[in-house]
């Protein structure tokens, strides 16, 4: 594969796929991505400095490829967890809060570089004003929880324009056409969680990946219900929502996060991990609108080669087609 963009060559990883780093998913996810070739990403969510300590060390025993490290602004209350990120990753970046000059001279005093996915174009120029080596930026069509409004392309139209740094293409990206689009666009990289859900290493629940397997992209809600832990707005199933909606306020199961068995409330943020208990398809199931690309559960590298070699064919395709209307 011939993929090398600007992203590829700072982050050392051979094509321009991004993991993203979904909360609660296994770390396994982020290394059969490394191993792959993309950019595979841990999330410190709910992890302590030496919690995150001990997963570097299984990560890096498994897999010499390119690693990083996502934060969610306000889960951040221990800043001793950067170091240790910004220690034994590539990248470590940052979203849902505005992009803080004191964080990004952090990552990049631990010798790490620094990204901040955004979702407005104002949040771009910020992000790079502060120093950010990468946007990542965030259309509407994103699983998840969603920081924009806007479409992907549109926003990043605009977005291409204002800033000069590298920007990884975020929201509804599953397909290779749709990773070509996004890079014959403009785009340095693309950034991908939903299609990576529904694979044997995320760690969610078979109930969760089989409801990705069966819906399309009109089955997918943009909504704040699942607000009980976080008040954001999110992208989810719409079944989850309409499952929540039949059952009483309470307790609906538990799941396992980092040997601790906690609560789910109706409405919870948490998605169902392989480990959780209870009314599982009424959990926030998050899905973006390129869940239609999702036909079975497959593994994590089979997807990333199927999304960067179909993105090359279809590049070298249009390009050539390109020349014939030039000539």
């Amino acid at each position: 594969m011939t993929l090398t963009t600007q992203f590829t060559e700072l982050v050392g990883c051979m094509v321009p796929i991004q993991c993203a780093g979904m909360g609660t998913a296994s770390p396994l996810l982020a290394v059969e991505v490394a191993k792959a070739g993309g950019l595979g990403m841990l999330s410190g969510v709910m992890m302590t400095a030496e919690q995150l300590e001990t997963v570097f060390a299984d990560v890096q025993a498994n897999t010499t490829g390119s690693i990083g490290t996502n934060f969610l602004i306000p889960f951040l209350e221990d800043e001793s967890v950067i170091d240790v990120a910004a220690k034994h990753s590539r990248l470590v970046d940052f979203f849902y809060g505005d992009p803080d000059t004191n964080l990004v001279q952090r990552v990049h005093d631990g010798g790490a570089l620094v990204g901040w996915q955004v979702g407005t174009v104002r949040e771009a120029i910020l992000a790079e004003k502060v120093g950010c080596d990468i946007v990542i930026l965030q259309g509407v069509e994103a699983g998840g929880h969603v920081r924009g409004t806007r479409g992907l392309l549109t926003m990043m139209a605009d977005v291409l324009d204002a800033v000069a740094c590298p920007i990884v293409a975020a929201g509804g990206i599953g397909t290779p056409r749709a990773v070509a689009m996004a890079l014959a666009a403009g785009a340095a990289a693309v950034r991908i969680g939903t299609r990576f859900a529904a694979t044997p290493e995320s760690g969610f629940h078979p109930d969760y990946i089989d409801a990705l397997i069966d819906a399309d992209g009109e089955d997918t809600v943009y909504t704040e219900k699942f607000s009980v832990g976080w008040e954001a707005p999110h992208r989810v199933l719409s079944r989850s929502v309409e499952a929540a909606a039949k059952l009483p306020e309470g307790i609906i199961g538990e799941v396992e996060i980092g040997g601790q068995q906690i609560e789910v409330p109706r409405y919870s943020v948490f998605s169902p991990l392989d480990t959780a208990t209870g009314k599982v398809n009424a959990m926030a199931q998050y899905a973006g609108q390129g869940v239609s690309a999702i036909k079975s559960c497959e593994p994590a590298a089979d997807i990333l080669r199927q999304l960067a070699e179909g993105a090359e064919t279809i590049l070298k395709a249009d390009a050539e087609r390109l020349n014939q209307m030039l000539s």
